[in-house]
């Protein structure tokens, strides 16, 4: 199973402060022991709310809103996609999180992601070979 580590935004994160040489050492290292693990598959930060947009699709009609966003405890900061067994495996990865990170008070949601055997009949044979070739690319 794959689950997103959602890392939630906070005051510092909306700010754009950027991490000390100590903390950039201890979320590496994290990263590392999953890449050992063989569960990261992939993950990066992100930068403020106030660099991006939203676009809200209305009726077929697009309305962009550039940032910043004000609810920040509601925007991501960053985000790791790794495969585990379960939640609680998920779980037990998120509880090794940098304390560094945040002053140690840091919200994080995780996510488990479809597989394309969740959506059963619908994910016919060929949307799956069009999905394969575009993952191919």
């Amino acid at each position: 199973m794959r689950f997103m580590i959602i890392r939630k935004a906070d005051q510092d994160t909306e700010d754009g402060a950027l991490p000390t040489s100590e903390l950039i050492s201890a979320m590496g290292e994290y990263m590392e022991d999953m890449a050992k693990a063989g569960v990261l598959l992939g993950g990066d930060g992100l930068r403020p709310s106030a660099l991006g947009a939203r676009v809200r699709l209305d009726g077929g009609s697009a309305t962009v809103i550039d940032g910043p966003f004000t609810e920040s405890k509601e925007l991501v900061a960053g985000y790791s996609l790794i495969q585990a067994k379960s939640i609680q495996e998920a779980i037990e990865w998120v509880k090794r999180w940098p304390a560094l990170d945040g002053g140690g008070n840091v919200r994080i949601e995780i996510r488990q992601v479809f597989e394309a055997e969740d959506f059963g009949d619908a994910y016919t044979s060929e949307l799956q070979a069009r999905d394969e070739r575009l993952r191919a690319r």
